[in-house]
């Protein structure tokens, strides 16, 4: 069965209902038959009728998509994707209506299955383009071209599915600011509270502001969290790291409560030591290892260690503008990485018991808690498992809410006031950074747990989902969720979902979501190998990194051969779909390539004016003019476009 076709309301639409037929149009006249004299005719049989009733009924009742285009006209832009993740929240769960988009019978949808497929452009569809006239809105929803039933007609699409399955494409823009475009995965993944829920947490916010709790082990990092942002868990907690030959684990500590009823008295909580701790690393053979670890005491902000490490494999490239390791620091430098994890070992486990003592041996001290910004990494470079560890980077959120991660620098000089990371090619300093961290966590505790947190009432699209019942019929916890994507969805925008299925092509995507759909209300795949084999993806680069080049563009047989398999993968997919499952396709957003070019310019030339360059120093691929900003202005709107297909499988 096919998805029904998207209808569209027009705001000059007449919507008054057509006229009716007459109730005669359903009589069957027939002539007289042989023998009957009366001339009487007979009526269609009562069970027909019924039947075209019932048909008929059943057709009102479908579930089917209405675009609302008198509200898109309204609208400054075109959908968003945050619209986008609120129509699959409202269809699953319980956010309220769209009111850019008519749903008729919203409980008889069973199920969503959302797909991301960066690269399917108005071109490979072929579609009109975005109309530019001043009289035309061009966030209105274009119709797609019926499929040509004659080859005289004309050339089909390259994905003939889009054109046999939905009827409209609808424009969409991806977020960003003027000069770039912002993560359209964290966009549709993330979004805001229900208002009950922001209650809630508003009350929670007031109450611990109230008490005013002092104790720093109220941000000491979860199991969960610390899996889930690939901390290395020690074995006792969870078995979920495989720990690699030179590393160590912190020993586990006897639980207080055990302790106390030992002793056979209550006794007051003793307060852990805290140690805030940043490493720095350059990369050698065998990549990124530890040259430098600085320790500091919380309580008293004294350094109690700060030793330069000798890497054991030559050293390829010092990273001297992040680490500020140089190679004459490191030259006379004879510490070991085993004799620094040995040293850093020795404070964070309990002392060793004095056999020789004739007293009763006292409780050991709890563990030390280990402060630090994006904590997992200075463990891995000491390759030490810990257990109790508070992470300023997570104790503190980016203004564009998870799962981004906020910068120390940028942290310190929000909340602290203060600057720093300041040397510029000279480096970070390690006891600078383990400072500001204690500063932000005594911040912390001082303004209460609400402080320095952006869009605080921001949440997993799947936390949400969790938390509601499940529209078409089923209590809190019914609704089950799966992300099969590229990667490892499992620890970032896949961490919340029930299942995530990690990926290395779209044959895997294909073959994952056959598997999840059946059992999950709510599926999210994303199908890139159109992206890229156009280039549209390429990895991250550092800050002073030049422009990618130029990427070959495709040969047409190759594309081709790539189109024929994607509609096949579509095809079979919409052939596996179960009856009343809403079907959600959207490419994101357009070509990234000149805003990537455009930015990366960009990026070099702020970089030469920090260095102190002059304009006459700059060679002209760094020159940054005005007609440069606007052509990335231009550049950024064009890449923000993309379209949306949705369907309802009947």
């Amino acid at each position: 069965m096919a998805l029904k076709r998207l209808h569209i309301s027009s705001p000059t639409a007449d919507d008054t209902p057509k006229n009716k037929k007459s109730k005669f149009d359903n009589l069957a006249t027939s002539t007289p038959e042989s023998g009957d004299t009366d001339g009487w005719t007979k009526v269609e049989k009562r069970k027909q009728k019924k039947t075209k009733k019932a048909e008929l009924k059943q057709d009102t009742t479908q579930p089917r998509f209405m675009y609302n285009s008198a509200e898109i006209v309204k609208r400054k832009h075109a959908i968003g994707i945050d619209d986008i993740r609120q129509l699959v929240v409202h269809i699953i769960a319980d956010a309220p209506p769209p009111n850019w988009l008519r749903i008729d019978n919203t409980p008889l949808i069973q199920k969503v299955v959302t797909l991301l497929i960066p690269g399917l452009t108005h071109e490979a569809l072929s579609l009109p383009p975005i109309p530019t006239s001043a009289t035309v809105n061009p966030n209105i929803p274009l119709s797609i071209p019926l499929l040509p039933r004659t080859p005289d007609a004309g050339p089909p699409p390259n994905v003939p599915f889009i054109a046999a399955t939905f009827s409209h494409a609808c424009p969409t823009r991806a977020p960003g600011d003027m000069y770039r475009m912002h993560s359209v995965l964290s966009a549709f993944f993330h979004g805001p509270v229900s208002g009950e829920e922001r209650n809630k947490r508003a009350m929670q916010r007031l109450y611990s502001e109230h008490v005013k709790n002092q104790d720093p082990e109220q941000y000491l990092l979860t199991l969960e969290q610390m899996i889930e942002n690939e901390y290395p868990v020690p074995s006792y907690m969870a078995d979920v790291f495989e720990k690699p030959a030179g590393w160590q684990e912190t020993p586990e500590s006897a639980k207080q409560a055990l302790l106390d009823a030992i002793d056979g008295k209550e006794k007051s909580k003793p307060k852990a030591k805290i140690y805030a701790i940043d490493c720095e690393m350059c990369l050698t053979e065998d990549g990124k290892e530890l040259t430098r670890v600085s320790i500091i005491d919380y309580y008293t902000e004294a350094v109690i260690y700060d030793e330069l490490v000798k890497p054991l494999k030559p050293i390829t490239d010092y990273l001297t503008r992040w680490s500020g390791i140089t190679a004459e620091a490191l030259g006379p430098v004879t510490t070991t990485h085993a004799q620094v994890q040995a040293h850093v070992m020795r404070l964070l486990s309990p002392p060793p018991i004095n056999p020789f003592s004739s007293s009763a041996p006292s409780p050991p001290p709890p563990t030390p808690i280990l402060l630090g910004h994006s904590l997992e990494s200075d463990l891995k470079a000491l390759k030490i498992c810990h257990p109790r560890c508070i992470d300023t980077a997570l104790m503190y959120n980016h203004p564009r809410g998870k799962p981004l991660k906020p910068g120390l620098a940028w942290l310190t000089k929000k909340w602290c006031g203060r600057e720093i990371q300041t040397r510029g090619e000279g480096g970070h300093d390690p006891e600078e950074d383990a400072h500001a961290c204690i500063s932000l966590l005594q911040k912390k505790l001082k303004e209460g747990p609400g402080f320095g947190e952006f869009k605080t009432d921001m949440e997993s699209v799947f936390e949400r989902m969790s938390r509601s019942t499940r529209r078409a019929g089923g209590g809190v916890g019914s609704i089950r969720s799966a992300v099969v994507d590229h990667g490892n969805p499992s620890v970032m925008h896949g961490n919340k979902a029930n299942t995530s299925m990690g990926c290395s092509n779209d044959a895997e995507v294909l073959k994952g979501l056959l598997e999840v759909i059946p059992s999950h209300e709510f599926a999210f795949g994303r199908f890139m190998a159109l992206a890229d084999i156009m280039g549209w993806t390429t990895p991250k680069a550092s800050p002073d990194a030049p422009a990618p080049p130029p990427h070959e563009p495709p040969t047409p047989e190759t594309l081709k051969s790539i189109y024929e398999t994607l509609n096949a993968q579509l095809k079979t997919l919409h052939a596996s779909l179960p009856p009343r499952t809403a079907l959600v396709i959207f490419t994101g957003h357009s070509d990234p390539r000149r805003m990537a070019q455009l930015n990366a310019r960009k990026t070099l030339f702020e970089n030469a004016v920090r260095s102190g360059k002059t304009s006459e120093e700059m060679g002209p691929d760094v020159r940054w003019t005005t007609s440069d900003g606007r052509d990335l202005e231009g550049a950024v709107e064009l890449a923000k476009r993309g379209l949306l297909f949705l369907g309802i499988k009947q």
